[in-house]
């Protein structure tokens, strides 16, 4: 059952990890400085005052950096990637008591995949909001994936079954959605 649940907390960080890259790595880092969360073998660092200091200052340098309109835009192409190896990381530094292959591979799959999903879509509201609104309702859309991010952290680290649920079904809110963005409503006669 705990290992179970340390899947559950990974998955669920990498998904906040699509929303900001840092807010979750922040979160994590807490609560493995407060002894709240054991972090897998090799991630112990990750629960340092060191890199909380860290995680906190680039937490705040990405949410700043977001509100600013061009800068956004340009950030979605650096983020992208980042999240998805962030998702990994997360993943793997929470994962206990699985062969060093098995974690990795769900750490790819699981943590890096979900991470790209939720990016992804991110990235598409973004682009919609900038194509319709010129740019100014993207501090909107940047409020809105810092309190998706907040909100699945924390979520993720005190409820992780129920976390990892509700991502499942916003994954294929996503994957519906950008369907019919991409290829639009089929209509049948």
């Amino acid at each position: 059952m705990e290992t179970a649940v340390s899947i559950a907390l990974g998955i669920g960080l990498s998904a906040a990890a699509g929303f900001r890259v840092f807010v979750p790595l922040f979160a994590l880092s807490i609560a493995g400085y407060t002894g709240y969360l054991e972090l897998s073998s090799g991630f112990a660092w990750m629960g340092t005052l060191p890199a909380v200091i860290a995680f906190g200052t680039a937490t705040v340098l990405e949410v700043l950096a977001f509100y600013i309109p061009w800068l956004d835009n340009m950030l979605d192409t650096i983020a992208t990637p980042a999240a998805v190896i962030a998702g990994v990381l997360l993943s793997a530094s929470v994962i206990t008591d699985l062969p060093p292959l098995l974690k990795w591979v769900l750490s790819i799959i699981g943590g890096g995949g979900i991470a790209g999903v939720i990016q992804g879509a991110t990235v598409l509201t973004r682009l919609k909001s900038t194509t319709f609104t010129a740019g100014i309702g993207n501090p909107v859309v940047s409020t809105a994936e810092l309190g998706g991010s907040v909100l699945t952290s924390l979520s993720a680290i005190f409820l992780p079954v129920i976390t990892v649920l509700a991502v499942g079904l916003f994954a294929m809110l996503v994957f519906v959605i950008t369907k019919r963005f991409l290829f639009g409503r089929r209509v049948t006669t």
